[in-house]
């Protein structure tokens, strides 16, 4: 099989919208690779405010994301050697990244990365733009989202079981202005592709949201029983 025969399912979404833990979910019930590709821009903003960079200095941060030293692990990220998954999950590590997504060049250092993950017997990857960008021929593209609210409940239920303490109005107010900079900066803005294929999780389940995109998967392979979901 050909490298670009290879499957994947893209799930591209706003912030906060549930994407990475369907995709990983889906990603165990299919035994395919998992990429949360907003994690690599999460570690250039934990390596920027590691050595206190200059946030926008783009060169410096490009190469940062050239050289990253990183290991995914099943669930674990290991970043210089050292676990760093909790770390980059921080509001302050979400927030610099989505600035620093808006840089091209960064954006460019990251897409060879980022498409290496290609392998058998699939792929399913989370992020802005997985689908428009990085694997254009996805055979499955989703665009996943809910209210702003309802995703600000979510990140705040997430902090408060993690032991952060966090206010849901300035999670609500952080979610709504990284929609509108995701969505309005001039290279790959967050935006539902023609062809994929919209779920609104805003009143589902995660069990309901995973079975909606394995449903879909099947049948896209339908006539295709060794890719099917038994």
């Amino acid at each position: 099989m050909q490298k670009n025969e290879i499957p994947v399912i893209a799930i591209d979404g706003p912030s906060a919208s549930g994407k990475g833990t369907i995709a990983q979910l889906v990603a165990k019930k299919l035994a395919f690779h998992y990429l949360d590709s907003g994690a690599l821009y999460r570690l250039i903003a934990l390596k920027a405010l590691q050595s206190h960079a200059d946030i926008l200095d783009k060169d410096l941060l490009t190469n940062i994301a050239r050289d990253l030293n990183v290991i995914f692990n099943d669930e674990e990220i290991i970043l210089d050697d050292r676990i760093v998954t909790k770390e980059i999950r921080s509001e302050q590590c979400g927030i610099l990244a989505s600035q620093i997504a808006a840089y091209p060049q960064v954006r460019e250092a990251l897409t060879k990365r980022q498409r290496t993950f290609r392998q058998l017997p699939g792929l399913i990857t989370d992020g802005r733009d997985m689908g428009s960008v990085i694997f254009p021929d996805a055979v499955l593209k989703i665009f996943l989202t809910a209210s702003p609210e309802v995703r600000a409940q979510r990140r705040h239920k997430q902090l408060i079981e993690k032991g952060i303490n966090a206010n849901i109005t300035d999670l609500l107010q952080d979610i709504q202005k990284r929609d509108e900079r995701d969505s309005n900066r001039s290279v790959a803005p967050l935006q539902q592709s023609a062809d994929a294929r919209l779920l609104d999780t805003t009143l589902l389940s995660i069990s309901q949201a995973q079975d909606t995109v394995l449903s879909w998967y099947n049948e896209i392979f339908a006539k295709n029983s060794s890719l099917n979901v038994n």
